[in-house]
């Protein structure tokens, strides 16, 4: 079942390949590895898009196909997971992972009376912070999502099979 559920949402490879942004890949869309739907494919996938997307920076879905390539994921799914920030949520996102940012490095978080760029500069501290520790606990918590939605329907299959099999038997 989640390798029907997963094709099915996810993107097909002619249309990832079509995507001028990710034209800098050229041959290496072509790696099967990348289209595989197996559990540790997707769980790399699922750690590369949120962790990503946690990244406060421009050419996120680059970023993460230049990983899913590295790392030999799922590419659909870890771009699919990119636009968990994306222009209706990426404010209030990165004003949560700020704020996680300035309360480990115990900054008061505040705007100035004059905002000013140095400010700006000292501001990136704890965005940064905030954002690579979100996007790693997420990502472990994706990860290992993935890994537990798939056992479980691994089990399922197999108590439905030793189920019928009983039945037959009796």
């Amino acid at each position: 079942m989640p390798k029907r559920l997963f094709r099915k949402y996810l993107p097909t490879p002619e249309r990832i390949r079509e995507n001028k942004s990710l034209s800098f890949l050229g041959a290496v869309l072509g790696d099967p590895n990348l289209w595989h739907v197996n559990r540790h494919s997707l769980a790399g996938a699922a750690f590369i898009g949120v962790f990503t997307a946690f990244l406060p920076i421009p050419a996120q879905m680059m970023v993460a196909a230049i990983l899913a390539v590295r790392f030999k994921c799922n590419m659909p799914l870890s771009l699919l997971l990119v636009w968990i920030t994306n222009p209706l949520t990426i404010a209030p996102v990165f004003y949560f992972t700020y704020r996680i940012g300035a309360w480990i490095m115990g900054m008061p978080p505040h705007v100035p009376e004059h905002v000013s760029f140095v400010w700006l500069v000292e501001q990136l501290g704890p965005l940064w912070l905030g954002s690579v520790l979100s996007g790693l606990l997420l990502g472990v918590i994706a990860w290992g999502s993935v890994k537990l939605v798939w056992r479980f329907s691994v089990v399922r299959k197999w108590q439905k099979r030793r189920d019928e099999r009983r039945l037959r038997e009796a």
